[in-house]
């Protein structure tokens, strides 16, 4: 092709590529560890019908709250419990009006170990374990539901020296996968896919032994004038999203 022919057509290309790209921006999203595998689910199908890319840290709630406080570049966060984003807002540091609550999640015994944990949670009261697996109740919600459930039970005192604590949720599920501890409390989408328990052995803890886990969502102020962030947060209340979370066991 002759080469004054091929520069015009490098450009024409060139300028396509950057309009397909002009609507796509990207979001840096702070998400609890709990929704670990439902967050990959859903970023995955909102970059494939969006076009925007998401950028995700998974970790403890009370962690995120201190980096968002100090300013983390975070622009969206899916928080484990209400209470936080709560006060997110109330600092001035949230887009008004943004907060919902995306899922209500469920706390669960569980032990890699077929019939280890009885569907009654039995095996609490044996005691006949070494190690109980926790996420930290200061930072995970997941973690406080754990000790109120234990309270509840008149065991707090009783298994307080076989308990080993997480720093967040996916920690807790480690020490427990790994058999540092022979069973743990931890979220049900951890160990849930499709309508049942993935592998060993589980008990779902009655909602009666713990606060509901109500966990809100809101758009952070450094999110505010990023188109992909507003759609984030929308197609998380769409029904594609609703799917997906239902499959890992969250109620909506």
């Amino acid at each position: 092709m002759h080469s004054r022919l091929v520069r015009p057509l490098l450009l024409l290309c060139a300028s396509f590529a950057m309009a397909g790209n002009a609507f796509a921006d990207q979001v840096q999203v702070a998400v609890a560890a709990n929704f670990t595998a439902p967050m990959q689910a859903i970023a995955s199908a909102f970059e494939k019908d969006t076009g925007h890319s998401v950028q995700a840290s998974y970790g403890a709630t009370g962690q995120f709250y201190a980096q968002i406080s100090n300013g983390a570049p975070f622009e969206v966060f899916l928080s484990a419990d209400d209470s936080t984003p709560a006060k997110l807002e109330q600092e001035g540091l949230s887009v008004k009006g943004s907060r919902f609550t995306y899922t209500i999640g469920t706390l669960v015994l569980w032990s890699p170990k077929q019939g280890f944990v009885d569907d009654q949670g039995a095996v609490l009261k044996k005691g006949e374990f070494k190690h109980l697996s926790i996420a930290n109740p200061k930072a995970a919600p997941y973690g406080l539901a754990a000790t109120q459930t234990l309270a509840k039970l008149g065991l707090s005192d009783a298994l307080k020296g076989k308990i080993v604590e997480g720093q967040n949720i996916t920690q807790a599920l480690q020490f427990v996968s790994t058999g540092n501890a022979e069973l743990g409390f931890v979220a049900l989408s951890q160990v849930y896919k499709d309508g049942q328990i993935t592998s060993g052995s589980a008990w779902m803890v009655p909602e009666t032994m713990y606060e509901p886990i109500r966990q809100d969502a809101l758009i952070l102020k450094k999110g505010e004038a990023n188109p992909a962030a507003k759609a984030l947060v929308e197609y998380l209340r769409g029904p594609k999203a609703a799917e997906i979370i239902k499959a890992y066991g969250y109620k909506l």
